[in-house]
């Protein structure tokens, strides 16, 4: 899952790892990767935000930095029998750290660049796997025990005013501060999160702040186009005007179902289109978003797989009957606040669930609410408690195919007793200050994978959050 590249936070990335044990030496490079870190952010000198500031020419520079360690760990769970994509069941700890700078430069008026070079290092559970709501945002399908670099976003951005009234832009990692109109037009080229323009929500969308599962922070039958760690090449337009924005994209998938991007390729692509309505109820503000997306790639049918699979006397490979086709969903997306203080966000979605998910995760039906209360209630007023729950499920194509010992990206066990799988998520994030941020979240899975005859499972996490 990804960075929003107009916040401050961070979306995530997808992820897949090979199993391995444990090491101690992840905790130490960890430990040692937030020197620097500490160093820049104690030593920073507070912004200027005094009205001259403010009212100050365009931001031509900008350079941020931050640091993100998640560790989790599962105790042991129900598991008569286990396949090649399930959460093992005797308990595991795991560990993810990444660094990201935001360097930012302003190319003329209204435009800005924005690389954001990264260092990612460690895994999900189980190579991140065994799970449709995989319960970590900042877990990849890549991983690794030794630090290593890439490049997550690399793209320019143009925001053209198209008359009202004058806004200021506020400078946060990924977007430069200045000013711009009301109406207005922004357009997005190069590599970013599809997820960083479409599918946002102020309570329930950034794993290194507020909640981690996948199909709580996503919505779940979003199969937006994505590397292995949810990133991809492509093009977005945004048209702001009045109390509306229209929203259109057009993305690169991978070459195959899950797979790495390593060039500009559009053969096989992704169009997304989001409408949003800004709206006051009972004087308090709020955002409904209606999404739609159509992949086309060559994708495998789940009833081929089995049919072809039943005639052979063997499982179901949907690799094997993959051809051109096209795949899409819908989504509902609602964030309002109710009190002061308080918010709520409900997602509801669905997707073709006749056909392979390609980038993100096997789930075909999906709703999930939850709420974000702010600290001022008890005196901590940057500190915030979240609580989320979702349902996903599989269209029946889906469940058939994974009942005869089907493989996703996510799940399968190598047999199915179906049931919807259950999420409930909490979290309470404390701001120790304006650099430093500690979260403990807990996670409790009914039917991981769908499976009535494995889990429940409980996941415990510590996650830190530095920030400049």
């Amino acid at each position: 899952m990804s960075s929003p590249i107009r916040a401050s936070s961070t979306a995530v990335d997808p992820l897949t790892f090979p199993r391995r044990r444990a090491h101690p030496h992840r905790c130490v490079f960890a430990f040692l990767a937030m020197l620097p870190v500490c160093a820049c952010v104690f030593a920073a000198e507070p912004p200027d935000e005094s009205p001259q500031s403010v009212a100050a020419a365009d931001e031509r520079t900008a350079a941020y930095l931050q640091l993100t360690t998640v560790a989790q760990r599962h105790p042991r769970f129900n598991s008569p029998y286990a396949g090649a994509n399930s959460l093992g069941a005797f308990g595991r700890t795991e560990e993810t750290t990444d660094i990201t700078a935001y360097l930012g430069l302003r190319l003329w008026r209204g435009a800005e660049a924005w690389v954001n070079p990264e260092v990612d290092q460690g895994f999900g559970f189980d190579r991140t796997v065994g799970a449709a709501g995989f319960p970590s945002g900042e877990a990849y399908k890549v991983g690794a025990n030794a630090p290593y670099v890439r490049v997550p976003r690399l793209f320019v951005r143009q925001t053209i005013p198209l008359g009202g009234d004058a806004v200021a832009v506020d400078a946060t990692a990924n977007q430069l501060r200045g000013a711009t109109s009301a109406n207005n037009l922004t357009l997005t080229v190069g590599k970013f999160s599809v997820v960083d323009v479409f599918d946002t929500n102020r309570y329930a969308h950034d794993p290194r702040g507020d909640f981690l599962n996948w199909s709580v922070i996503d919505a779940g039958p979003f199969d937006y186009a994505a590397d292995a760690w949810g990133f991809t090449y492509g093009a977005s337009a945004e048209l702001a005007i009045g109390d509306w924005t229209t929203r259109l994209g057009y993305f690169q998938l991978s070459r195959q179902p899950n797979g790495k991007i390593v060039a500009a390729d559009f053969s096989q692509s992704s169009s997304v289109a989001e409408i949003e309505r800004r709206q006051q109820w009972l004087g308090r503000p709020g955002k409904i978003k209606l999404l739609a997306f159509v992949n086309r790639a060559s994708m495998g049918r789940y009833a081929d797989a089995v049919s072809l699979a039943s005639a052979n006397g063997v499982t179901p490979d949907i690799a094997l009957v993959r051809r051109k086709a096209s795949r899409g969903g819908v989504s509902l997306n609602i964030e309002q606040e109710v009190a002061d203080h308080l918010g709520l966000f409900v997602r509801a979605s669905g997707n073709d669930g006749g056909k392979e998910a390609y980038e993100f995760t096997e789930i075909n039906r999906s709703v999930s609410t939850g709420l974000s209360f702010g600290g001022d209630r008890w005196h901590r007023p940057d500190d915030v408690f979240g609580v989320a729950a979702v349902v996903n499920a599989l269209s029946r194509p889906a469940r058939a195919y994974f009942a005869a010992g089907g493989l996703g990206i996510l799940i399968g066990d190598g047999r199915l007793n179906y049931g919807s799988e259950q999420i409930v998520e909490t979290y309470y994030a404390w701001h120790v200050n304006r650099f430093v941020i500690i979260s403990a979240d807990y996670q409790h899975i009914d039917r991981p994978a769908y499976n009535r005859d494995r889990g429940p499972v409980s996941v415990y996490t510590l996650r830190l959050h530095l920030q400049n």
